[in-house]
């Protein structure tokens, strides 16, 4: 991993802190999580092993810092490193990488983090206020992944035309 791997990779982690700060809470403490889109797309434009457990670990810490959820802290440092590999995995069986797979992806991914998050959750500090488990997870987690891979779907070829202008070499 190269010094230019490292400042994108803090680049697209910074835009998604600035996103998961700037979104409300709103059921019971949960709000979108922004910042996923942004790890995922870290992970495809530099996809290998040290890239994603760092993108993982250091959107985990951020992501535990500013979110609203009571307790939410160990739960994002459990459930951002296991979705990055998660992700990264899909990644690595799909065949094609195009924006319409690379916006799947992210639904799919957003739904496997938030499924883990909600778990760890339930676990380690209790959901908030007695929520139920599916409740969340269809009024928070469904919705955002469909936020993030409309995202995605409008992200990920600006981005890559961005990199093949400027002759900014990615490792895909």
């Amino acid at each position: 991993m190269n010094a230019k791997t490292l400042v994108f990779v803090a680049l697209f982690i910074g835009i998604g802190a600035a996103l998961h700060a700037a979104v409300p809470g709103f059921f019971f403490g949960m709000k979108p999580d922004m910042m996923l889109t942004m790890m995922f797309l870290a992970i495809i434009l530099f996809p290998n092993k040290k890239v994603v457990g760092l993108t993982g670990i250091a959107t985990g810490i951020i992501s535990g810092i500013t979110t609203n959820f009571p307790g939410g802290l160990l739960p994002n440092l459990i459930e951002k490193p296991m979705t990055a590999f998660i992700f990264f995995l899909l990644m690595l069986l799909s065949k094609k990488q195009t924006s319409k797979i690379a916006a799947l992806l992210t639904a799919i991914g957003t739904v496997a983090s938030g499924t883990v998050f909600l778990l760890a959750a339930l676990f380690v500090v209790g959901l908030p206020g007695g929520a139920a488990f599916s409740s969340l997870l269809v009024a928070v987690v469904l919705p955002t992944a469909v936020v993030n891979a409309i995202v995605m779907l409008v992200l990920h070829p600006i981005v890559l035309s961005f990199f093949r202008r400027t002759n900014i070499a990615t490792e895909v």
